[in-house]
């Protein structure tokens, strides 16, 4: 199996023209579009020396094309109509390919003084949007601006953060060790019917082995161990641990970080108590915090819809931004807006707001005598929150967006988060089919994840605390 490697994008380039109108102009708006793209730092593939003059409009060229597109590994497709476009060779490349789609042409300049028009790309764009709706193929696209236009980059960064959750929805591989606790129904989940609509696979990770690994590590700590150990305790202040604990905790670490690499795991949901409790007198959270943040989300509770939440936010950022995992807890005691995000200890550490030193001890709630807890709060700004579900056979991803605030301290990992509108939070998440569980990531990521949904059928976006049309309004204005 492949280990999981985040990557940047990789942007199939095909301009779009006709074989009337200006095809000198055409060319030179295919110049300054890979020029564009060359300055907003996207890496792409084009189609010179594929056709004639590395743009498309003739059938018999569409069969090379989606070959070459193809041996490039490409993310998605960039279709710029470079004059009118041809709008059949266009929307059937999309429908050969089934990646995200965008779609963008040029603002026309005023005509010539004999009246000639160069380009007229606005009407093509209607023309090739009808064609595509008409063969199924779901396509994001950027009101007809000029290329210099605030509009146009911003369309297009998130475009490709669409794509990056696209890609990681398709690909996904969640790694669950050990088995759901008895008593926590609300996790349960349908696998086979994950496999079979989405292709998302749950590898199954025999606890005891896991065990087995890290005790032999506790044991006889090796160099990595022991360095594991020296960063952790220049990164938190442990409190009330013992060696043997500190090192459990440094070697659960390693072996989820070793394990995400052997089998190309995107995220892990691990049965978090009473076993490792037992064995070691610790809980997982901090390791959890760490493997997080540096590798790929890991989440509490065996919680598998979650730990798909985690990897889809961590792939709206490029996996620049590392996602939480937090339940909805408490309202504010005083501000009717504002939600406690808490969970027992595994935000990532750098996520700490600045100037707080993390400390790692025991639980405040659960009865075990246990430690590895993390308690510390995180930075605010915007913060967007996700949750993926199933019910009858029907998905959802909700999401929404708040910002950080003040509140109450309290033990554990936490943020005080303030919405626009509380109520509606709690209605969605009452009426279900969601549970408290929520992943957060730092970020204004609501459109992004709106717009990915296009692209995954069977999964309905369900924004939270905001109409559909404000969400999809941030591709129009």
């Amino acid at each position: 199996m492949q280990a999981f490697q985040p990557r940047s994008l990789k942007l199939g380039l095909v301009p779009i023209s006709k074989f009337v109108f200006s095809r000198e102009d055409a060319l030179r708006y295919k110049a300054l579009i890979e020029a564009k793209l060359r300055e907003l730092g996207v890496e792409f593939v084009n189609i010179d020396g594929i056709t004639a003059d590395g743009t498309l409009f003739r059938h018999e060229d569409l069969p090379g094309v989606i070959r070459h597109l193809r041996a490039a590994e490409v993310d998605a497709l960039f279709c710029p109509h470079c004059n009118f476009g041809t709008e059949d060779v266009a929307a059937l490349l999309g429908k050969e390919m089934g990646l995200p789609y965008l779609l963008w042409g040029p603002r026309d300049e005023a005509p010539l003084p004999d009246g000639t028009r160069l380009r007229d790309t606005q009407c093509g764009l209607f023309a090739t949007s009808r064609i595509l709706e008409q063969l199924g193929v779901p396509f994001t696209y950027i009101p007809n601006c000029r290329l210099d236009d605030p509009l146009f980059a911003r369309g297009m960064l998130a475009f490709l953060q669409v794509a990056s959750v696209v890609r990681a929805f398709r690909k996904m591989r969640i790694g669950q060790i050990g088995q759901r606790i008895d008593f926590f129904w609300t996790v349960m989940v349908n696998e086979a019917e994950l496999l079979e609509r989405f292709g998302i696979e749950v590898f199954q990770i025999y606890l005891p082995e896991v065990l087995g690994q890290i005790a032999a590590l506790v044991d006889s700590p090796t160099e990595a161990v022991r360095a594991e150990v020296a960063a952790m305790q220049k990164r938190v202040t442990f409190e009330a641990m013992e060696e043997r604990q500190i090192r459990a905790v440094a070697a659960l670490r390693l072996v989820m970080a070793e394990l995400i690499e052997r089998h190309g795991l995107s995220a892990l949901c691990i049965q978090c108590f009473p076993e490792f409790q037992k064995a070691f007198g610790i809980y997982p959270c901090l390791a959890n915090s760490l493997v997080t943040m540096s590798q790929a989300p890991v989440v509490c509770e065996t919680d598998v819809h979650g730990a798909i939440s985690a990897a889809l936010l961590h792939a709206a950022t490029h996996y620049q931004s590392p996602p939480f995992f937090a339940d909805l807890t408490i309202r504010h005691p005083e501000r009717d807006d504002v939600e406690l995000l808490w969970h027992c200890g595994s935000f990532p550490v750098d996520l700490a707001e600045e100037g707080a030193r993390p400390r790692v001890g025991e639980h405040f709630i659960m009865p075990e005598a246990a430690a590895g807890v993390g308690h510390w709060r995180i930075r605010g700004g915007e913060v967007t929150i996700a949750r993926f579900a199933g019910h009858r056979g029907e998905y959802r991803l909700a999401f929404g967006e708040g910002r950080g605030t003040e509140g109450p301290a309290t033990a554990g990992t936490y943020l005080w988060l303030e919405v626009d509108n509380w109520l509606a939070w709690e209605r969605k998440f009452i009426r279900g089919p969601y549970i408290h569980h929520v992943a957060g990531v730092h970020g204004s990521l609501s459109p992004v994840l709106w717009e990915a949904c296009r692209y995954l059928p069977g999964v309905l976006p369900d924004p939270v605390g905001q109409s559909a049309a404000s969400v999809e309004d941030f591709w129009w204005r």
